[in-house]
């Protein structure tokens, strides 16, 4: 049998919604993010909601059977309702201000934006809402969809906190919301589960503090049927084919193993593709399946079948073949659709040669 494949994030929106997403905003984000998050506030406040509703699940089918033509054993539902995967999940949270937004300076200085304020204590609103977009996503495969979630502390660098002095009772607080929509997707059948943590690759004293942690408490009470993923990339850039663009230090994922390792998620996304990580750092995960980037998220070069099995048999020197799965680096949101859909499918081709 070859490996399993996955996605992770983002896929490419299709160009018939009504709305801008933060892939688009092609050059610098200053006051731009602000502006696409006003819009889409004001879109979900105006549009039909029947006929919004009609476009979200015909950009879910679309998302759904690209990645099952290509090959993909477990699809995303590709995050089409979303104005990005962190912001859409505050605003079903109690506490969130996204009417008074509040400028921000993010990822270590990589750019700055306006953002949606953290204005009071976070606290789920009461109803579910990823239950269905699960159960919109489920009804157009047979194989099992993965659903994601923002992790806390990633959720505390990209809004702005201007109610809570101890940021460790605010990632708590933002686990404890996020294990409320955890739960019910479990309880709806959903058995792959991420969140997403690519803030612990910046904020390394902060993950490892309390941010393991707050990962524990977003997954606290979920069966052991489900699996229980984390994602930790390092960092996007504003446009496809940026080369110079910031990201964490490599050393962040040997600094990160050992915790995450031992933590309750059964795998951990690291990215690979766009800088190949040293060998020993694949034997630092003595436990968990590693979700390995094989293909780059923001390079238009497609790698070749060949490519991605001749690094991925480098790789399985120092790692089990049965705890490793492959995907893409990150969310496939920069690429557009069809050079997307030609990555997995060298993705998925690589994976059952291998």
């Amino acid at each position: 049998m070859g490996l399993q494949t996955t996605c992770l994030g983002a896929y490419p929106k299709s160009d018939y919604l009504p709305f801008r997403d933060w892939f688009e905003l092609a050059e610098g984000m200053t006051t731009a993010g602000g502006d696409v998050t006003r819009e889409y506030t004001e879109m979900v406040s105006q549009a039909d909601d029947a006929a919004l509703e009609a476009l979200f699940v015909r950009a879910t089918k679309d998302a759904i059977e690209d990645q099952v033509s290509a090959g993909i054993d477990v699809p995303r539902d590709g995050e089409q309702r979303r104005e990005n995967y962190i912001h859409y999940h505050c605003r079903h949270l109690q506490g969130f201000d996204f009417e008074n937004l509040t400028a921000r300076v993010l990822r270590d200085g990589a750019y700055e934006t306006e953002l949606p304020t953290i204005a009071d204590k976070i606290e789920p609103r009461g109803e579910h809402f990823l239950t269905h977009d699960f159960t919109v996503a489920q009804a157009f495969t047979e194989r099992p969809v993965k659903i994601t979630v923002p992790g806390p502390l990633t959720i505390m660098d990209t809004t702005a906190n201007t109610h809570y002095a101890d940021p460790r009772e605010l990632a708590f607080d933002l686990a404890d919301a996020l294990n409320y929509e955890i739960r019910a997707l479990a309880a709806a059948g959903c058995r792959y589960i991420q969140v997403d943590e690519p803030l612990f690759a910046r904020k390394v004293p902060e993950a490892l503090g309390f941010g393991v942690e707050a990962l524990n408490r977003c997954f606290d009470g979920v069966p052991e049927d489900v699996t229980r993923a984390m994602h930790m990339c390092c960092g996007y850039p504003n446009h496809v084919d940026d080369d110079a663009y910031h990201k964490a230090d490599p050393n962040c994922y040997f600094q990160l193993a050992d915790a995450v390792d031992r933590s309750c998620v059964d795998q951990i996304s690291i990215e690979d593709a766009h800088r190949h990580n040293a060998p020993e750092l694949f034997e630092a995960f003595s436990r968990s399946t590693l979700i390995f980037g094989a293909v780059a998220i923001a390079q238009s070069r497609v790698e070749t079948v060949e490519e991605i099995v001749g690094r991925v048999e480098k790789v399985l020197n120092h790692i089990d073949r049965d705890r490793l799965v492959l995907a893409p680096d990150c969310g496939l949101g920069l690429l557009g659709r069809d050079l997307a859909l030609e990555k997995l499918r060298n993705l998925c081709a690589a994976a059952a040669a291998l």
